[in-house]
């Protein structure tokens, strides 16, 4: 079998407003994506992270609705160091992102903190903490 993963692709409610909140991530998008219905953003590795508008889904799904009660995926972010989750996770709330866990040093050896994307989807944000925490 030679199936491998290319891309991660979101339905997105307002594109404008995922393509600031993911920008504010790191994600390069073309200047013009939060005018379009489907953008992609490169990602290491050579991985794609897709996001489509739901009328570019509808125009090939008529039937497609999007789920009702907050998002059903995430993402998770690896930062370089547990200092840097808090700061980005302080970036992102200042700027009017919602979350659902502040930053918090986690069993499993992680300093870890869940921001929403504007549909309701979890962005993981984790480092390691160093050895003995």
């Amino acid at each position: 079998m030679s199936a491998r993963c290319d891309a991660i692709g979101m339905v997105v409610s307002d594109m404008a407003a995922s393509v600031a909140f993911y920008r504010r991530l790191g994600f390069a998008f073309p200047e013009e994506a939060g005018t379009q219905g489907h953008v992609e953003a490169e990602l290491p590795g050579g991985l794609r992270f897709m996001m489509d508008t739901e009328e570019v889904v509808r125009s090939f799904h008529p039937g497609f609705e999007p789920p009702k009660g907050g998002g059903r995926t995430s993402l998770a972010l690896r930062c370089d160091s547990p200092a840097e989750v808090d700061t980005l996770f302080a970036e992102m709330v200042d700027a009017g992102s919602r979350f659902e866990l502040k930053p918090w040093d986690a069993v499993w050896g992680q300093r870890y903190a869940v921001l929403l994307d504007p549909d309701g989807n979890g962005v993981d944000l984790f480092a390691p903490l160093p050895a003995g925490e």
